[in-house]
């Protein structure tokens, strides 16, 4: 269950992210020590070198990314290029995952580069108004995350990994969608300010988890936690 990142060669942490068959749901996000998504409204601050690599890797083993409209607007999302990737595991697929972007707004305000990739997924309620091809509607008011699974499912992609923001990580959990939360801990005190990892709405119940293992790179702690069913 413990490893130390520096004894691991990129075949054992395959090993160790490996999708299990069959249709899963996998959310990927970084915290400080005291709980904060964010530094100076960004991730990156709280991340390290070893974080990027299994970032990497957790798309590389994706059908597709989901991400919310603010975090990929906060964060510069661009489409997925094939460097970024372990491309010797995409064989067999299509060379890089889509991005699906969940927007209740007619303009999501994301870089020119995401929308003009014709693989984006924009995924909205039909109220928001959005014209352009390849589009999910997923209810009416707003966006309804079962409903946009099931709709991401359809089209054949069995591997979903949210990328946040921790509105849709909790809406995610509510719903009962997730099978696992990978989450890396940095060695660090963010302090008062910035939003929790998960947001939104009191669950009804906490969600019991099981930890598969723990990687600890000088302090950095990886975690993959699943979801017991």
């Amino acid at each position: 269950m413990y490893h130390a990142y520096g004894s691991l060669t990129d075949e054992d942490l395959a090993a160790l992210y490996r999708c299990p068959a069959g249709p899963v749901l996998r959310a990927n996000m970084v915290t400080s020590a005291d709980g904060a998504a964010s530094l100076d409204g960004a991730s990156a601050g709280l991340s390290s070198a070893a974080d990027r690599h299994v970032f990497a890797l957790l798309r590389t083993l994706a059908d597709v990314i989901v991400v919310g409209a603010n975090t990929a607007r906060e964060e510069g999302y661009k489409p997925v290029r094939i460097r970024e990737l372990w491309r010797h595991l995409r064989s067999g697929r299509a060379p890089v995952p889509p991005i699906a972007v969940i927007t209740g707004r007619a303009d999501p305000g994301l870089s020119s580069s995401l929308l003009a990739d014709e693989s984006t997924i924009i995924i909205t309620a039909s109220r928001a108004g959005i014209n352009r091809p390849n589009v999910i509607m997923a209810g009416s008011d707003s966006v309804d995350l079962g409903t946009a699974i099931a709709a991401l499912r359809e089209r054949g992609y069995e591997h979903i990994l949210a990328e946040g923001g921790p509105g849709i990580l909790g809406q995610l959990i509510a719903g009962g969608l997730l099978d696992e939360l990978c989450l890396t801990i940095g060695p660090l005190l963010a302090g008062p300010g910035a939003p929790r990892v998960v947001t939104g709405s009191p669950l009804p119940k906490a969600v019991p988890m099981t930890l598969a293992h723990i990687i600890d790179d000088n302090g950095f702690l990886l975690c993959r936690y699943l979801v017991n069913n």
